[in-house]
């Protein structure tokens, strides 16, 4: 990469997604996205059953047997191969795995590897964890306090201030994220709104759901949250293509951004429990009548534990736009 001065939101693409990008380059992750950072699909198979059951519902719901899951952001297709050993009998789900990467060998040959979300589907779109790797730009106050556009070093993430916001960012900023003190910065997210309309325009009738790390207006972190991944571990966020680039999401403005469909903000304490994901220990008296199941069990309490913890996984942001369903579903 050329040592230049650029936007956060050019430099972050091309360090995600272009030809070295961290995303695309199997040189620089040779073991995906799962070698650099843990999701709730990695943590637990639970996860993975919890969605299963989301799809028996909307399927119920829909009156058919089978249905689609689009995975946005596949990774490498963990949480559609997880989907797939968890389905109910008498469910056909036809998977799509939405990825930028090379389809990864091994996988389930049922399941379709595409760049694009397919149109007109119906069933389910899950975007696990995308949405906070859509490069957006970065603004910070400046000492009169004036957004301005911050751009970074592509070498080392060095940054300095360049332009004032002007615009549809600035109109974006003063609806979802006003900065006034010195010092404060937000992160412009404008293209995640834009990216998250188009994927839920692909949903002809059922549900998607996008799932993050969130926050919404009333809360938001003063200096936003642009941080870096690598080998499993928080580091600088260099835009150099070697190590994942990550921001929370304002997905209050996501909602907005498809105001045809109703919409749910929640957190994934709350839908996990919902889907039959608890964390209560197995009764102490199963140790002595089947000693392996209690094992066993006290095993998937840990696991539902830490995906609904609060402070935690439990935390993250939910949402979920219902196309075509009856709002009271």
């Amino acid at each position: 990469m050329t040592d230049e001065w650029r936007g956060w939101r050019e430099a972050a693409q091309t360090a995600l997604y272009g030809d070295e990008g961290f995303y695309r380059s199997p040189l620089r992750t040779p073991e995906g996205p799962a070698g650099h950072f843990r999701t709730s699909v990695h943590a637990s198979p639970l996860f993975a059953a919890a969605v299963a059951r989301l799809l028996a519902g909307i399927a119920r719901e829909l009156d058919t047997g089978t249905l689609a899951l689009v995975d946005v952001g596949a990774g490498r297709g963990e949480l559609l191969t997880g989907v797939l050993a968890a389905l109910p009998e008498g469910l056909e789900v036809v998977p799509y795995a939405v990825e930028v990467a090379a389809r990864p060998p091994g996988l389930d040959p049922r399941i379709e590897w595409c760049a694009e979300p397919p149109a007109g589907v119906t069933g389910v779109l899950f975007a696990n964890e995308w949405l906070d790797n859509v490069p957006a730009e970065v603004a910070e106050a400046d000492a009169d306090g004036v957004p301005r556009y911050v751009q970074v070093r592509t070498s080392d993430g060095a940054e300095r201030l360049g332009e004032p916001v002007a615009g549809a960012d600035a109109a974006w900023l003063e609806r979802w994220w006003p900065l006034s003190a010195p010092g404060e910065r937000a992160e412009i997210g404008r293209p995640r709104d834009a990216v998250w309309a188009r994927a839920v325009g692909c949903v002809a009738a059922g549900l998607a759901v996008a799932v993050d790390y969130a926050h919404v207006r009333g809360a938001r972190p003063p200096f936003g949250t642009l941080t870096g991944f690598r080998g499993g571990r928080e580091v600088r966020p260099v835009p150099d293509g070697s190590r994942d680039l990550t921001a929370h999401v304002a997905l209050d403005a996501c909602a907005a951004a498809v105001p045809y469909a109703s919409a749910e903000l929640t957190d994934q304490r709350t839908v996990l429990r919902r889907l039959g994901v608890g964390g209560g220990r197995p009764p102490l008296g199963l140790a002595a009548t089947d000693p392996a199941g209690y094992v066993s069990a006290l095993a998937a309490a840990g696991e539902a534990a830490e995906l609904t913890a609060r402070g935690g996984l439990g935390d993250f942001g939910w949402l979920l736009h219902r196309v075509g369903l009856p709002e009271h579903g």
